[in-house]
């Protein structure tokens, strides 16, 4: 799991307010309003310092806490809505694609 971290303070608030808060829906365009950066700003920083855009470093940021909570046994439908899936199934979808596995399974993989 590769979550990288940005360097620029600009959009090191930006990936704070996601990361300390999963399941918040907000659009890159209300983060920046937030944050006092504007939306192009942001999208242009998250590719240039971070290799990839919002939603994608989104995704990662909610994949990791949501293996954290497995780990600690959280049931999947719990993981998914704290971790701002819009339904359980969207969540294993993601999860899926993403490890080869699903969620429910995470604990009892070797």
């Amino acid at each position: 799991m590769q979550l990288p971290t940005p360097s620029d303070p600009r959009l090191a608030a930006v990936c704070a307010l996601v990361h300390d808060h999963p399941e918040d829906p907000r659009t890159l365009a209300a983060l920046g309003a937030a944050t006092g950066v504007g939306e192009r700003t942001l999208s242009r920083l998250f590719r240039a310092e971070l290799g990839m855009t919002f939603p994608q470093w989104r995704t990662q940021s909610r994949l990791y806490h949501a293996l954290r909570m497995l780990a600690d046994d959280a049931p999947v439908t719990t993981v998914a809505r704290r971790c701002g899936w819009s339904s359980p199934s969207a969540f294993i979808d993601v999860f899926r694609r993403s490890f080869g596995y699903t969620p429910g399974t995470h604990n009892r993989r070797p």
